[in-house]
């Protein structure tokens, strides 16, 4: 989640997926530190861990229009948002993401996160094209 028009919709579809067959749906934001010199204090992890999760909390529930569904969990994760996400599906019934989130090329088909998941997650990968462009 990115809070990407694709990955609000590709949210909105996992609900009604999960919805069907009962199962929890993993709402996911991936987080890194900014390039620097040297490591960042454990502090400024666990501060921008926090307001990741801050963040997908607000995504989730503007996506939703504040009443979040009870399958979804939220998660923050430190890392690149493609290797996180295919390293979370190991064990997945399904693995959702949008065709393209906040960066890149605007006209791009896929983007680089869907790309990489679609090539190298272990279970089934659903890519939600945003319908709004």
């Amino acid at each position: 989640m990115d809070g990407s028009p694709a990955s609000e919709q590709a949210l909105r579809w996992a609900v009604g997926q999960a919805r069907l067959t009962g199962d929890p749906v993993d709402a996911v934001i991936c987080w890194a530190l900014p390039t620097v010199y040297g490591r960042a204090p454990m502090s400024v992890d666990r501060e921008l861990g926090r307001a990741a999760g801050k963040v997908l909390d607000q995504v989730v529930d503007h996506t939703f229009g504040g009443v979040r569904p009870a399958e979804v969990r939220t998660t923050a994760v430190p890392g690149n948002a493609a290797e996180v996400l295919v390293d979370r599906s190991q064990g997945a019934g399904l693995l959702v993401v949008g065709n393209r989130g906040r960066g890149g090329f605007g006209a791009a088909l896929l983007g680089s996160v869907s790309q990489y998941c679609a090539q190298h997650a272990p279970c089934p990968v659903v890519v939600i094209r945003d319908g709004s462009g």
